[in-house]
């Protein structure tokens, strides 16, 4: 496990250095950031300043009432200007759980300008939002935290693998979702609500990993932080990189894929389809993968790189080149394909790495380890989790 963020005075753990004579990306080079060396010791300080960390500027708008009983009419202020409007509604209502933010978006019950939105349109100043009648939870005064809620802050220190304070970076465990849905009742979002700060501002989460997904998840623990690491992943300056067990070989062992993805609504679940330029709801979908080691042939540990950032991406991307990955419920289209002795039938696909820069200055740069069943694979097939990383010189674009 490694915990890194390079900043000026900060200390970092380097992961290991490049052996000599690594092939390239099949002749790609990558574009990176000055201060990002994969798998590289940090000799020279990113050259952004230290700088203190300075409050929060509080939101220009009158504080709310605890419990709202009637409907409302907010202004958008300058500082809300393109704030998402279920970011909106927690920085203007602390203690608004999620699942109520849902529930009246989805029943038409909050306006802009008169109209219907969505839970993520983005606002512009001047506009005016009507809220309807809220049921809130009152924050509870710092250190007066129930048992239960202890043993979730508790669980929450255990799986956090960097820790400052504008970020979080979270070793989610596979089979936890991040945010709630239907018989969904315990979610990394619900448990975050024990981390609320003295003006009830909870951390808040800037990016998704599915729910069987294990790895990094970054989490910011200010409006300031929220609004900087949003940005990283709009404008695609965050690094990620993701391991995979995959069934077979892919050839070349290093390649680009490349399609359009949407979804697809079923009876029972949402799949993402491979699809055409210009169908309804397509979006280009983009990423680089390396084979770093095989077993007998049969199966491959893959290192993927997605460019771009789409639903079940990863997923449906291995299986359209026909090399699903090991255990997925959804995509893993191998017929008479059994799975070998030992193996857990589990996704096995781990947000490995992610490298984005800090809000205020420097890079953040941390790597998950291994999840137990995948930890278990890497052992039964002989596997060395060590091996230089060959999706490292992947390009970035």
């Amino acid at each position: 496990m490694s915990r890194r963020i390079r900043r000026p005075l900060a200390k970092s753990r380097a992961s290991g250095d490049r052996p000599r004579g690594a092939p390239p990306y099949r002749g790609l080079q990558a574009q990176r950031p000055q201060a990002y060396r994969p798998g590289g010791k940090p000799s020279i300080p990113v050259s952004a300043p230290a700088a203190k960390a300075q409050p929060e500027t509080p939101i220009a708008a009158p504080e709310p009432p605890a419990l709202p009983s009637k409907v409302q009419t907010l202004v958008v202020t300058a500082d809300e200007n393109n704030m998402r409007v279920d970011r909106f509604l927690e920085a203007r209502f602390p203690g608004l759980s999620f699942s109520h933010i849902q529930r009246i978006v989805r029943k038409g019950e909050l306006r802009v300008n008169g109209r219907r939105a969505d839970s993520k349109d983005r606002l512009e100043e001047g506009q005016s939002v009507r809220i309807p009648p809220l049921r809130l939870d009152v924050p509870k005064a710092p250190g007066h935290l129930s048992e239960a809620a202890t043993r979730t802050l508790q669980s929450l220190k255990e799986i956090t693998l960097y820790e400052d304070a504008d970020v979080i970076v979270l070793n989610k465990p596979a089979g936890l979702a991040v945010q709630g849905g239907s018989g969904t009742t315990r979610h990394i979002d619900q448990m975050l609500e024990v981390m609320r700060d003295a003006k009830g501002q909870k951390p808040r989460l800037v990016h998704r990993l599915d729910k069987e997904t294990a790895g990094c998840l970054l989490v910011a623990k200010t409006r300031f932080a929220a609004t900087a690491l949003t940005g990283s992943f709009r404008h695609r300056s965050a690094r990620k990189i993701y391991w995979a067990l995959v069934a077979g070989v892919p050839k070349p062992k290093q390649g680009r894929i490349s399609t359009y993805l949407a979804k697809e609504e079923g009876e029972e679940d949402t799949i993402m389809r491979i699809a055409a330029h210009g169908d309804e709801g397509a979006s280009h979908a983009v990423t680089y993968y390396a084979v770093v080691e095989t077993s007998a042939q049969k199966l491959a540990w893959v290192s993927l790189k997605p460019v771009t950032g789409r639903t079940h991406q990863l997923r449906a991307h291995m299986a359209h080149i026909d090399h699903a990955i090991v255990g997925d419920p959804k995509y893993f289209n191998k017929e008479n394909w059994q799975l070998p002795g030992g193996l857990q039938k589990r996704l096995h696909l781990l947000a490995r790495r992610i490298v984005i820069p800090h809000p205020r200055g420097g890079v953040i740069d941390v790597t998950a380890p291994l999840p137990p069943h995948m930890l278990q694979s890497w052992n039964l097939l002989g596997l060395e989790a060590d091996r230089f990383d060959p999706i490292e010189n992947a390009p970035e674009e």
